[in-house]
Order: C-alpha cells, then structure tokens, then sequence
C-alpha cells in the first residue's frame, strides 16, 4: 500500500515521501494517527503541485537543517555512568541521555531526531542527529564509568588476595581399626 507522509518518521520516511507500508500499518496507525494519507493518483497530483509551489521552503528549511548540522560538528559528549566490575552498565545510555547531555551544552535537539543502538558497555560510540533527510550529522559519545577509582581499586585488590600464602591443612590419615572377628 503506498502512503503519502505527512510527517518525518524515523525509519520510515519523511513528509511527502511516498512510502510502500503493509496495508495493516497504514490502514490501522499512519492514516488514523494523521501521519500519512493513501498515495492515490489525485493525492500525488496535489502532492506534485505543493512541492513545485513550496520548493524555495524547502530549500531554506534544509539550509536551516544545514546551520544547526553546522554548529553541532566537532562537538564530541563524555557520559559518565554506574558501571560494573566487569565494565557493563547498570543500565544503559540511550537517545535520551544524548539529547540531555546536548542540552548541557547548548544545543536543544529533541530526543526522537537521535538514533543509535542503546549502549551496554563502557567505550567510544556514535549518535546520529537527523535533522533533515538530506542532512545526518555524527556525534562521537564516550562512555566512561563514573565509579572508575572504585573499579580501579577492587581490580587492584583481587590480585592481593591471590597472593596471600594459603595453609595447607594436614590431610587426614584414617587408622585402621581392626573390627573384631565375628565368632
């Protein structure tokens, strides 16, 4: 079933993209949420003839994306975070915590125009921003543990408790006892 979007969906398209979904989803979510409208030949015809009028819109809405892509190059964001002895997260970080950490900084970017995979383990990663189809900027994120010296300390203190001398208890010899003889 072919829709006409009315609105960016991540994953799926953009607005007045033209997009093949299942007729379910399209039938059931995107036309009852207002999200997208049937692509018939009088709608994509409309759709044609709006583009045609509205292009020096679209020009500067990019040229804006463009800006703000501009601004958040060669910002790189350090996330502190509860770790395990093993280096895994209590948790994880995710898109939200991105758009936090941004906020910090300056740039108000919403939550939902970040994409990545929610990390589980302390290193370095990648956040992509979404701001236009056209205009996908990377943000590089560092995960760092925030309890590092208390990790830092009980890996130092294992090895200390490897070394101690252990004492080797006597082994215990079992006398034979004579039972005596039945008779």
């Amino acid at each position: 079933m072919e829709i006409i979007l009315k609105e960016d969906i991540i994953g799926l398209g953009y607005k007045n993209d033209i997009v093949n979904v299942k007729s379910g989803y399209g039938r059931n979510y995107l036309i009852p949420q207002g999200k997208g409208v049937i692509a018939s030949p009088s709608a994509k015809k409309v759709l044609a003839e709006n583009l045609r009028q509205q292009a020096h819109k679209l020009a500067a809405i990019k040229a804006a994306a463009e800006d703000k892509g501009n601004a958040l190059n060669g910002v790189a964001l350090e996330i502190a975070a509860k770790v395990s002895t093993t280096g895994q997260l209590y948790g994880s970080v995710n898109a939200a915590m991105v758009a936090e950490e941004l906020k910090k900084k300056g740039f108000d970017i919403d939550r939902k125009l970040i994409t990545m995979r929610d990390i589980k383990k302390v290193g370095d990663y990648e956040a992509l921003v979404h701001f236009h189809k056209e205009v996908v900027v990377a943000v590089p994120v560092k995960v760092v543990a925030e309890n590092a010296p208390v990790v830092e300390e009980v890996k130092e203190a294992a090895p200390a408790v490897v070394e101690e001398e252990v004492v080797e208890a006597p082994e215990f010899e079992a006398e034979e006892e004579e039972a005596p003889a039945a008779e």
